[in-house]
């Protein structure tokens, strides 16, 4: 598929979730999460259609999509590590652990490995306060996180 139909298919499929979503109140949330759940990211091919579908400036859907730190601007890896950097994390070894995955995936975070099989996210709270340091993989919430069972994680997204 070269650029020119892969931009034309962005817009097309972003046509059919405006459709899908434009009635409700305030429909650039769902919309996005439509988007990225689509594509795996929201392309910026499709921003100035939805600005221009639902009334509002370019400015006004790139800053929604920059400040929401689940929207993504690229395609993520096929397994994402989201690690918490909140307060109560921190506290009990976060940051211990945000290192040491670092050096595991040999990425930093808001990156994929070159084998696209993680991407690591920083989140600043799973709601798993008592049980910290927290992280998620994928869907799967993990509480109680010690170096071990990081290890584990990690090498279970790398299969």
């Amino acid at each position: 598929m070269n650029i020119r139909s892969s931009a034309d298919d962005f817009v097309s499929r972003t046509n059919a979730i405006v459709a899908e979503f434009k009635a409700l109140d305030g429909p650039l949330l769902p919309i996005l999460h439509a988007v990225q759940e689509a594509f795996g990211y929201v392309p910026d091919e499709v921003k100035p259609v939805l600005a221009e579908a639902l009334n509002l400036s370019r400015a006004e859907v790139h800053g929604v999509v920059s400040f929401y730190h689940d929207f993504r601007a690229h395609p993520a890896g096929r397994h994402v590590l989201k690690l918490c950097r909140a307060e109560a994390c921190q506290s009990r070894g976060g940051d211990a652990l945000a290192d040491r995955v670092r050096q595991l995936l040999g990425i930093d975070f808001h990156q994929t490995t070159p084998d696209g099989a993680v991407t690591l996210e920083p989140v600043y709270c799973l709601g798993l306060c008592a049980c910290a340091p927290a992280a998620m993989l994928d869907d799967d919430l993990h509480g109680r996180l010690d170096a071990d069972c990081l290890e584990a994680l990690v090498a279970e997204a790398r299969r």
